[in-house]
């Protein structure tokens, strides 16, 4: 399966809307932005191409007596009641520890499509693309650290003791959302000029995965996804391109068992307010097709 999809974005930005401060306990700013999009997807009946949405965020942050320095960001993007939060600690030397429920906060989840553009993905427009990118444990409420910069590079990890895709809010547990996935782990590193000019980042995860069956062996491995991506800044104008790929590991026949992506962008910032871009995305999906029964029952699949 090989889909195709094209964006053209025109952003602008509504800037502080407001700012709320209580002495000592630092303080709340909310901004706001509006996007309309124009949308084609290759070899599909899309309507009318015309589409737009709109959003506020919360961000708060303040100072611990040893210097430190807090953030918290809540966000609620085109009308919806609760979309993500985060809450972030900048030590003075040691790096920035998170626990973020923000889906591609942290780890690879934050390098799925990282190209050039006026506003989001060419993917995000409202159109269901069947397209599956590369998260890591980033679509799980997890723990992250990234490195201070250091020559224009950073390096990050985030954990998740149960990369099952939930988002716990108001002090819950994900509860027994999935038995397939165990704990996940995501590095990256970022690396560059220290001007921007130049842009190389490169990521892996992995998530343990159950057991074929009770009292058997690990008969398919863990899960494994990847990206790799590269931009350049010209003054105004951005261009990049990036691949990224998965593997599943699954043992029924006729399953997704790899996905594969790949993108390139262009932005051109016509000032602080207005940027234009064009992008691209490519999106690939291959099945398992042959199913092996071995003498004990357990099942080992093949491509």
């Amino acid at each position: 399966m090989n889909n195709k999809y094209t964006k053209i974005g025109l952003s602008a930005l509504c800037g502080s809307l407001a700012s709320i401060s209580a002495a000592n306990a630092g303080a709340i700013d909310v901004t706001g932005s509006a996007l309309a999009t124009y949308t084609t997807l290759s070899n599909q009946v899309t309507g009318n191409p015309i589409g737009m949405a709109t959003g506020l965020t919360f961000t708060g942050n303040g100072e611990l007596d040893g210097g430190q320095t807090f953030s918290v960001v809540i966000a609620h993007t085109n009308k919806n009641a609760y979309s993500s939060a985060g809450i972030s600690l900048n030590t003075n030397s040691a790096g920035t520890f998170k626990l973020s429920s923000a889906e591609g906060s942290a780890g690879i989840g934050g390098y799925d499509d990282n190209m050039p553009t006026a506003w989001e993905e060419v993917w995000d427009t409202g159109i269901t693309t069947r397209a599956n990118f590369q998260k890591g444990v980033g679509s799980t409420t997890n723990l992250s650290w990234k490195s201070p910069k250091i020559a224009g590079s950073t390096f990050q990890i985030a954990y998740a003791p149960d990369n099952d895709g939930s988002s716990n809010v108001k002090k819950a547990t994900s509860g027994a959302v999935s038995n397939r996935f165990g704990a996940g782990w995501d590095a990256v590193l970022d690396t560059g000029t220290e001007n921007g000019g130049i842009n190389l980042f490169i990521g892996g995860s992995r998530t343990e995965l159950a057991r074929s069956r009770p009292g058997a062996g690990d008969l398919s491995g863990d899960h494994e996804e990847a990206v790799v991506g590269l931009q350049f800044k010209f003054g105004p104008i951005a261009l990049g391109g990036q691949v990224s790929g998965e593997r599943l590991r699954t043992v029924a026949v006729n399953t997704a068992e790899y996905y594969g992506n790949s993108s390139w962008g262009i932005a051109f910032n016509v000032n602080d307010s207005l940027s234009v871009s064009y992008s691209e995305a490519r999106h690939l999906m291959t099945k398992t097709h042959k199913q092996n029964v071995d003498t004990t029952g357990n099942n080992n699949s093949g491509d």
